[in-house]
């Protein structure tokens, strides 16, 4: 995991460390940026930005899990084939139903399709646009509707947000630059063909899931049948079809039986290495069964709904958390003895993060009970 995930020896590049992890987490802006920085060599957020938004050689995309990813693009198109076009289909049933029964409109799939029409085409007038610049010159945007009557989730949205998720399902938007800093979820959508050129996200479901967990088993192996199904977020009868195909080598695991593919580890693999993880990083949501990792940290280090804030590691797992302060300086906090050699280490290592995000200040999106007293 240390050479896989670019933890022991550093990535030359945020491509090579995105595209060999299958990508970076990225529901939260700040922790495509801190995940890139804990990766890659002499990393700047504005090597990161311009790969993201000039040079284009990265992609923020939907994946696995409805989550948002940032990827190189020949990955993103296998998160898109694999993943977000399956959404598609789903959603947009339920967006008919929700058009035809709250707005009163008799044919709901062609209206949503003429909506879409005349998104693209205000795209591709202007530019990339916020959702909000594309309601004040598509103003079917405008309507909303309520979900989930009767539910304690119930509410409403606008029908605006609804119709950009199909069209980035489809692969006919993607999210471009975000207003502000790159700390903002404010993104502008762009079309696609506009944005990275023809043809990017033309690949075919079937081959585009095989590679997928061929990757994934590559960069996450051993990983067991229970790993697979939730990271990709398919169904029990899709990832035994997908795993048949992939045909893996089988090993057996703490946990028990699990699957590796072009299995090498290393004759003496370095555990002297720390790190400094954000909230979200793929070195603890990329499997389903993390207690090879966690150890009984996991309580302290996640909130209800299952997502993981910052982490912090020494030995090959996760030994504690931390957090930034108002000040801007890291405060970290070690649950474990990792002997003063490896505390020294993570020390440092909060010292090189703050210097780093400068004025920055990062407050997770998810936050756990560690990161909230660290803070205070």
């Amino acid at each position: 995991m240390a050479i896989n995930h670019f933890l022991s020896t550093p990535a030359t590049s945020v491509e090579q460390a995105a595209g060999a992890l299958v990508g970076f987490h990225a529901s939260d802006p700040a922790s495509v940026f801190l995940a890139a920085w804990a990766r890659v060599a002499d990393l700047t957020d504005t090597d990161l930005e311009t790969a993201l938004y000039d040079d284009r050689t990265l992609a923020r995309t939907l994946g696995m899990r409805r989550t948002m990813f940032v990827t190189p693009l020949d990955v993103a198109a296998i998160l898109d084939a694999a993943c977000a076009k399956a959404l598609g289909a789903t959603e947009r049933r339920k967006l008919e139903r929700l058009v035809s029964e709250q707005l009163d409109i008799e044919n709901a799939s062609d209206w949503i399709r003429s909506v879409e029409t005349a998104v693209l085409a205000a795209l591709r007038e202007r530019g990339p646009s916020t959702a909000a610049e594309l309601t004040e010159v598509v103003p079917d945007l405008a309507h909303k509707v309520q979900f989930g009557a009767g539910k304690k989730w119930q509410g409403v949205m606008g029908i605006s947000t609804r119709v950009l998720f199909l069209l980035a399902t489809d692969a006919r938007i993607v999210r471009g630059r975000p207003r502000g800093s790159w700390r903002s979820s404010l993104y502008e959508w762009a079309a696609t063909d506009d944005w990275f050129g023809e043809g990017v996200f033309d690949r075919e479901p079937g081959s585009a899931r095989v590679e997928l967990v061929r990757r994934w088993l590559g960069a996450y192996g051993p990983g067991t049948f229970t790993d697979i199904q939730w990271w990709t977020g398919w169904t029990k009868g899709l990832t035994k079809q997908v795993l048949a195909e992939v045909d893996p080598e089988v090993v057996e695991v703490e946990s028990g039986e699990a699957y590796v593919i072009d299995w090498a580890p290393a004759d003496s693999p370095d555990t002297s290495w720390t790190a400094l993880l954000p909230g979200l990083d793929v070195a603890v949501m990329g499997w389903k069964e993390r207690d090879w990792l966690l150890g009984d940290h996991a309580p302290l280090l996640f909130d209800r709904n299952g997502n993981v804030g910052p982490t912090v590691w020494a030995h090959g797992r996760v030994v504690g958390g931390w957090a930034q302060r108002t000040d801007g300086s890291i405060a970290t906090e070690v649950f474990d003895d990792i002997g003063s050699d490896a505390l020294s280490s993570v020390e440092a290592k909060a010292h090189d993060l703050s210097q780093w995000l400068g004025e920055h200040r990062i407050i997770p999106r998810f936050r756990t009970p560690t990161e909230r007293r660290l803070t205070i």
